[in-house]
C-alpha cells in the first residue's frame, strides 16, 4: 500500500492535466475543423484579424476563400477565419 500511495498524487496530477488544458483543447479544434468543413458562399464571417466579410468564393484546392468587405475582396487562408466569432455574428439576425 505504501508504494501504492506514492503514485496517487502524480496519477490524480495527470488527470487533472487532461481534464483542464488536453480535453478542452481537443474539444475546440474539433468544433474549429466541422466549422471550417461546414461554412459556403455568402456565410458571414470574422477573421481572427477582426476583419468582417462575407464568403463570395471558396476554393478547396489551396483551402483559401474570397471574402466581400466593404473596401472591396480579400483573399484569406481558411485557417484565418476566427469560428467562434464567425458563428456568433451568424446568429445574429441580418442587418437590411
Amino acid at each position: 500500500m505504501g508504494e501504492l500511495s506514492q503514485f496517487i498524487p502524480l496519477l490524480l496530477m495527470v488527470v487533472v492535466v487532461y481534464f483542464f488544458i488536453l480535453a478542452p483543447s481537443i474539444k475546440r479544434q474539433k468544433k474549429e475543423k466541422n466549422f471550417m468543413v461546414s461554412i459556403k458562399k455568402g456565410d458571414r464571417v470574422i477573421t481572427k484579424s477582426g476583419i468582417h466579410g462575407k464568403i463570395v468564393e471558396l476554393n478547396d484546392k489551396d483551402n483559401t476563400c474570397i471574402i466581400e468587405t466593404l473596401a472591396g475582396k480579400i483573399k484569406f487562408e481558411r485557417a484565418a477565419l476566427s469560428a467562434e466569432a464567425s458563428v456568433k455574428i451568424n446568429t445574429l439576425p441580418a442587418k437590411k
